[in-house]
């Protein structure tokens, strides 16, 4: 309700012209009653005098239904449409807030499928619960209620009649409603399996056609489907059986009626025209709450798709602003990891043990090692990215965890060995680096990291598309736009993690080049596989098994003849 609440106003005006359009059909018996009884069985009339009467009421009757209803019509539809259409853009910008908020640790345990299901079809389902359960509903009632005061002042004990299956009627909607809800939700959960399994197949379909096993995908993509129709199969099951005693009970409901109103007509207990009014109310009574039944399932996939939305709410935030955190600001480059611990699970093994390690500001230190043995996860806590599970990392000698998470993260720049690239043109990729940047801003980065002539040869230049994940692009050119975008930030930290580790030699070179320059007078780590690009750092740290093994210069290292020795005299055979 708190998405509703803003829209109180337009929702009440919805109910309010809805009550009108269903109130002027209310009409319509009335009207066939008079006709009968007071029209055409009208004694001391002419034949001239009842077609005069006939001929006014129908031109007023007329007026009110092509002149008046059309326009109530049109806003009934308008504010509910409209108002249902911006509480879930509210609801979808408060999703994608959350999206951002959420850690790393959530998205490695969540396919980003199941993400976008709920964004956009669980949301989209929500729709229903606004425009049926806060207004559509609503309106069926007071049609209901309307219909039942007019009956009880033409005949009580004939209404009594009419309402005799009410209580069947109530206790068939409530008993389905409950079973339906938790149906509806498994099939929305299967919904979303199959749609985290296509967006997954969809991004490896390099992988699918160069190993040809699209027969093999094409199974197991039957398996997800083959899950979802037992779900939506089984939730049908339940919707027709809903349908088919709730609407026994509707149809029967209007023969009790006919019955006993024509017992009364016949014994001279009641005028054709009232029987006839009451035929007509019954089937406005009824018409209503067949179409609560419909509302009652289409609610069931509204509820079972707002348990989902709620859920991924309500999923907690890892990492979070301390009561008292202060902006990251100043940043001299004092790093300091004190006897850090790290696991990725609560009770996982430790992927870094006791990690003791000092960073003077302005020093190059490269992390080295096999793979597997933690240096992209010690990087991945400066940022915040997880949290230390013991110990501590210090930033100019403050715990980086009293610090605001964004304007931590913004002092520090990040050139990954994948670079995500959006599917916009190259200048909005280089911008994301500063999205306030000017023209002139953006060109200089990309000189700055070798990118500017590639860039002019694009088709389009800077304005070119390039493509999901920069699918356009070569690793080498991903790589320096990747490169240029952090030029832009300016950033006082650095971390290039395995950046030329997929590069030929020549966008090796280039990319090399444009990142020892982007280093210059920066706090930067290199994560580094191939060990003849690090030699010029100022430490090199070897890590192997979550602990540091060697520390030092690379001539120090290998004069030492060590296990740095032993790696790159092995690197250097290969």
């Amino acid at each position: 309700m708190q998405w509703v609440k803003p829209y109180k106003w337009p929702i009440l005006a919805t109910i309010v012209i809805g009550i009108i359009k269903f109130a002027i059909p209310l009409l319509l018996p009335l009207i066939i009653k008079y006709v009968v009884d007071d029209i055409i069985g009208g004694t001391g009339l002419t034949a001239g005098e009842k077609t005069n009467q006939l001929l006014l009421l129908l031109g007023g009757t007329l007026v009110l239904f092509v002149v008046a209803r059309p326009p109530i019509e049109y806003y009934r539809q308008y504010f509910a449409q409209g108002t249902s259409s911006r509480i879930l853009f509210d609801i979808r910008n408060q999703l994608f807030t959350h999206i951002n908020k959420l850690s790393f640790k959530y998205y490695s345990n969540t396919k980003s499928g199941e993400v976008i299901s709920r964004v956009i079809n669980d949301v989209e389902q929500t729709k229903d619960f606004v425009m049926t359960g806060l207004m559509n509903v609503w309106l069926d009632l007071a049609t209901i209620l309307i219909a039942v005061v007019i009956m009880f002042n033409m005949d009580v004990k004939l209404t009594f009649v009419s309402l005799l299956l009410m209580p069947f009627y109530a206790f068939s909607v409530k008993f389905f409603f409950s079973r339906l809800r938790g149906l509806t939700r498994q099939r929305s959960q299967a919904l979303a399996e199959v749609q985290g399994f296509l967006h997954e197949r969809i991004q490896g379909m390099p992988v699918i056609k160069s190993f040809v096993i699209e027969e093999h995908e094409q199974k197991n993509f039957n398996k997800q489907n083959r899950n979802f129709l037992d779900k939506a199969l089984n939730q049908t099951r339940w919707f027709a059986k809903s349908f088919a005693v709730v609407n026994t009970i509707t149809d029967v409901a209007p023969l009790l009626v006919i019955g006993y109103s024509g017992y009364l007509v016949i014994h001279g207990n009641m005028t054709v025209g009232t029987m006839m009014a009451f035929i007509g109310y019954i089937d406005r009574l009824y018409d209503p709450l067949r179409r609560l039944v419909n509302s009652s399932t289409t609610l069931t996939q509204a509820f079972a798709s707002m348990d989902r939305v709620f859920e991924f709410i309500d999923e907690k935030y890892d990492i979070v602003d301390g009561e008292n955190a202060i902006a990251c600001q100043n940043v001299k480059g004092e790093i300091v990891f004190d006897h850090v611990n790290f696991s990725y699970e609560e009770k996982g093994n430790m992927v870094l043990k006791d990690l003791n390690l000092h960073i003077n500001p302005g020093e190059t230190v490269a992390l080295v090692g096999m793979s597997g043995g933690g240096k992209s996860s010690l990087v991945s806590l400066l940022p915040r990215f997880y949290d230390v599970t013991s110990g501590r990392i210090l930033l100019d000698g403050i715990d980086i965890r009293d610090y605001q998470v964004r304007s931590l993260r913004d002092q520090i720049g990040m050139v990954l060995q994948d670079s995500i690239l959006f599917s916009e043109s190259v200048e909005t990729n280089i911008l994301l680096g500063k999205p306030s940047a000017t023209k002139e801003e953006v060109i200089a980065a990309a000189k700055a990291a070798n990118a500017h002539e590639f860039i002019l040869n694009l088709p389009e230049g800077y304005q070119t598309k390039v493509g999901e994940r920069g699918v356009k692009l070569s690793g080498g050119q991903k790589q320096r736009i990747a490169i240029a975008r952090v030029f832009l930030k300016n950033p006082p930290l650095l971390v290039l993690d395995e950046a030329t580790s997929a590069l030929d030699l020549e966008s090796e070179h280039l990319i090399q080049e444009s990142m020892e320059r982007l280093a210059k007078d920066r706090t930067t780590f290199i994560v580094a596989h191939r060990l003849t690009t690090i030699t010029h750092a100022d430490r090199i740290v070897l890590i192997e098994h979550g602990r540091v093994v060697e520390m030092g210069r690379h001539e120090e290292l290998m004069a030492k003849q060590g296990h740095y020795y032993d790696l790159f005299q092995v690197q250097q055979l290969e």
